[in-house]
C-alpha cells in the first residue's frame, strides 16, 4: 500500500521508467505525426499499435489479463507525457482506459473479463463508455436509455452523445447506463450493460466536428431495438448508477493528469520560442514581461503536478480520493487553458499559425474544464466535502 503521508516526492524506479519510456515515445513517435493528423482530423492508429506494443494500453490493469500490473500514479504519469505533446493520442489511451477498460476490470465477471480484457489491455481493441445523453451530463442520473429483459436478452433503446473511442475499426465495445427497472415508483434502477460493437441494433454515428482532440474519436451513439445477452449485465443488476460514479472519481485522475501534461507541454513551447525569438536586439526571454508569464506558469504546474500526483497516491492506498480528484480535475483544466493561452500570446502573431503546436494545444485546451464533469460539477463535490 503507498503511504501518502510520507511526503516522499521521488518515483519509483518502475514509475520512472513509465514517464521516461512513455516521455520519449511522445517526442518521438508522436510529435512528428501530431500536426498532419489534427490537420487531417485522422484516428492515429499506427500510434494505437505502437501503446500497445510497449504495454500502454493496459497499465493499471492486472497482468494475468495482459495489463502492466502498474499503479494509478504510473497511469497518470504516462497520460501527462503524452498530453505534454498531444492531447488527441493522449485522450484515446485515458478514454479507452479509465472509462472504457475499468468498468470491465472492476466489475466485471470473470467470463467477461475472460473475453474483454485481453483485448482491451493490449490496444487489439478500444474500450468506451456510454454515460453521456441529452438530458443525463451533469445530471447524471437522469438517464433516458431503456433496458428490458426480453426472452432471456436486454432490449435496449436509446442515444449516447460524446462518446469517445465508441466508432473506429478497432473499437471493441462500450458500457453503457440505462434504466432496468424502478427502485420505487418514480426512482429509476440504473445498470450498466457491455455491448459489442457489430451488435444489430447500435449503430455510432458520425463524428463530430470538433473545436479540438481533432484525431481523436467522438461520436453520437444509437439503440433501436439493440438486442444483448442477459450475461452482458455489469455488475449487479440495479449498481450502475453507483458504479459510474466510482468510474468518473477514478478517470478524473486522468483528465488531471491530461490537463498537467498540455500546461505542461505549453509551457515547453513558450520557453523555447522565448529563447530564441529575438526583439530589440535580444531574447524576449531576457524581458520581464514574458519571465513573468513564465514564472508563474512554471509555479502553477508544479503545484496542480503535486495535487494531480496526490490524488493518484490517494486512490493506490485505498483512501478516499473523490476531492482531491476533483480538486486536481478542476486546477489542471483551468490551468490548462491559461497556460496554453500565455503561449500563444508569447508566440505573438505565429500563436495564431496551426503549424506551431501552441495553436492545437489552445484548442484542445477548452474541453478539460467541460468533459469526465464540468468545472461547476467540480465546485459541487469540493463544496460538499467542505459540509455546505
Amino acid at each position: 500500500m503507498v503511504d501518502w503521508r510520507a511526503m516522499n516526492f521521488d518515483l519509483s524506479d518502475e514509475q520512472r521508467l513509465i514517464r521516461d519510456t512513455v516521455r520519449d515515445f511522445a517526442r518521438n513517435e508522436v510529435a512528428p505525426l501530431a500536426e498532419e493528423l489534427d490537420r487531417e482530423k485522422r484516428f492515429p492508429y499506427e500510434l494505437v499499435a505502437a501503446m500497445g506494443r510497449l504495454g500502454l494500453m493496459g497499465i493499471p490493469f492486472e497482468e494475468r489479463w495482459g495489463g502492466g500490473g502498474a499503479d494509478t500514479l504510473s497511469y497518470a504519469l504516462a497520460v501527462e507525457e503524452l498530453a505534454r505533446i498531444d492531447s488527441s493520442v493522449a485522450i484515446t489511451m485515458a478514454a479507452h482506459t479509465s472509462l472504457g477498460t475499468a468498468p470491465i476490470a472492476w466489475f466485471g465477471s470473470e467470463a467477461q473479463k475472460e473475453r474483454w480484457l485481453p483485448e482491451l489491455c493490449s490496444g487489439r481493441r478500444l474500450g468506451a463508455f456510454g454515460l453521456t445523453e441529452p438530458e443525463a451530463g451533469s445530471d447524471a442520473g437522469n438517464v433516458r436509455t431503456r433496458a428490458r429483459l426480453d426472452g432471456g436478452e436486454w432490449l435496449i433503446n436509446g442515444a449516447k452523445q460524446f462518446i469517445t473511442n465508441a466508432g473506429t475499426e478497432i473499437s471493441g465495445c462500450v458500457s453503457i447506463t440505462a434504466v432496468s427497472g424502478e427502485i420505487e415508483p418514480g426512482r429509476p434502477e440504473i445498470s450498466n450493460l457491455i455491448v459489442a460493437n457489430g451488435t444489430p441494433g447500435y449503430e455510432p454515428g458520425p463524428p463530430y466536428r470538433k473545436m479540438g482532440w481533432n484525431a481523436s474519436d467522438t461520436r453520437p451513439l444509437s439503440f433501436d431495438d439493440c438486442r444483448v445477452g442477459e450475461d452482458c449485465l455489469l455488475g449487479a443488476r440495479g449498481a450502475g448508477f453507483k458504479q459510474f460514479l466510482q468510474v468518473l472519481d477514478g478517470g478524473r485522475i486522468g483528465v488531471a493528469a491530461m490537463g498537467l501534461g498540455l500546461a505542461q507541454g505549453a509551457l515547453d513551447e513558450a520557453l523555447a520560442y522565448a529563447k530564441q525569438r529575438r526583439a530589440f536586439g535580444r531574447p524576449i526571454a531576457t524581458f520581464q514581461a514574458i519571465q513573468i508569464k513564465l514564472a508563474d506558469l512554471a509555479t502553477e504546474i508544479e503545484a496542480a503536478r503535486l495535487l494531480t500526483y496526490k490524488a493518484a497516491l490517494l486512490k493506490d492506498s485505498g483512501a478516499p480520493f473523490s476531492l482531491t480528484a476533483a480538486q486536481a480535475k478542476l486546477k489542471t483544466g483551468r490551468l490548462a487553458v491559461r497556460a496554453s493561452e500565455e503561449a500563444v500570446q508569447i508566440h505573438g502573431g505565429y500563436g495564431f499559425i496551426e503549424e506551431y503546436p501552441v495553436c492545437r494545444f489552445y484548442r484542445d485546451a477548452k474541453i478539460l474544464t467541460i468533459g469526465e464533469g464540468t468545472d461547476e460539477v467540480q465546485q459541487m463535490i469540493i463544496a460538499r466535502a467542505l459540509g455546505c
